[in-house]
């Protein structure tokens, strides 16, 4: 019989892995505050990956000790069990090592993949592009930008440690100054925050576990956040009267041209994702999410990564 540490784990891991990620994906109150919901993502998939392999090795390790780092002690140290040790034992602990190097590894591998193709995409790009001089509505034009030759509508960022955002000459052409400086905004959002390593755990994990209904619908969701988060980030930038409905035209200029084509792998583009949804949030705002719900909803991502880490170091119940 499991014990109960082990069975808690279980459970939470359970509840993580399909039922909260549903209702999250679900719910409404994220686009109020994308930043908040995918802090809550990441707490959600990093409590799922520590409660699913805890409870393998908190179950698998029982006879050593009374709490995992005493287990993982002696056996550390080759001190006897201090009870018998059974097949299930073995099973469990040969699982958590499985899953655990599965998990880490098709991170780390995620992880090198996207940054070689993220380099050869811009040593690719730095032998087509120029320096862009744009007549944009901005003090200047961003050290950063690079103009492509090309008659659709494009603009994404690559980043990394010399980050690339690239403006297409066909989206210089049909967007006017404040149109074009909103794309540019919004692509240095996702530079400045980083965008990229909020998603890279989900599309790790949906590489990993690719039946599980609840790692595609988080990846999704994630990106649709990240992009929802650098219009509101851009927004906060822009001059003008009606910054919303500037940045969302200039989203369907890019959408209807190119609907994401020719944009690379890696990259972070403006039509990224969701751009129906983006655009009826701009032109039609939601209420912000007010100050309680925010407070709770970071309380609760910090619970969900309070909980399986003091499973996992206090003694077994």
């Amino acid at each position: 019989m499991l014990p109960a540490t082990a069975a808690a784990l279980a459970v939470l891991a359970a509840l993580l892995a399909w039922p909260v990620p549903a209702l999250l994906a679900r719910a409404g109150w994220p686009r109020r505050d994308p930043l908040v919901a995918l802090v809550c993502w990441q707490a959600i998939g990093l409590a799922g990956g520590l409660s699913i392999i805890g409870a393998l090795l908190v179950h698998g390790l029982a006879p050593w000790g009374h709490s995992l780092p005493e287990a993982a002690w002696a056996v550390v140290g080759g001190l006897p069990a201090e009870a018998p040790v059974r097949g299930d034992h073995w099973v469990m602990l040969t699982l958590a090592g499985v899953l655990a190097t599965e998990l880490v590894g098709v991170l780390l591998l995620s992880w090198v993949r996207t940054a070689r193709t993220r380099r050869r995409h811009r040593e690719l790009l730095e032998l087509v592009v120029q320096p862009a001089s744009l007549p944009m509505a901005l003090p200047a034009t961003p050290p950063d930008a690079r103009l492509l030759e090309h008659p659709a509508p494009v603009a994404f960022c690559i980043p990394g440690a010399r980050p690339l955002l690239v403006l297409s000459s066909g989206m210089v052409a049909e967007l006017d100054d404040a149109q074009l400086a909103a794309v540019v905004a919004h692509e240095r959002a996702h530079l400045r925050e980083h965008h990229h390593l909020y998603l890279l755990p989900f599309v790790a994990w949906e590489a990993a576990l690719p039946v599980l209904p609840a790692a595609g619908r988080a990846h999704a969701a994630v990106r649709t956040l990240v992009e929802m988060r650098a219009d509101d980030v851009a927004l906060g930038s822009l001059p003008g009267p009606a910054p919303r409905r500037t940045l969302a035209q200039a989203i369907v200029v890019a959408a209807g041209g190119a609907g994401g084509a020719g944009v690379p792998s890696g990259a972070l583009a403006v039509t990224g994702s969701a751009v129906g949804a983006r655009v009826v949030r701009l032109l039609e705002p939601p209420s912000p999410l007010p100050a309680w719900a925010r407070v709770l909803a970071l309380l609760s991502a910090g619970l969900l990564l309070l909980v399986p880490t003091a499973l996992l170091l206090l003694p077994a119940l």
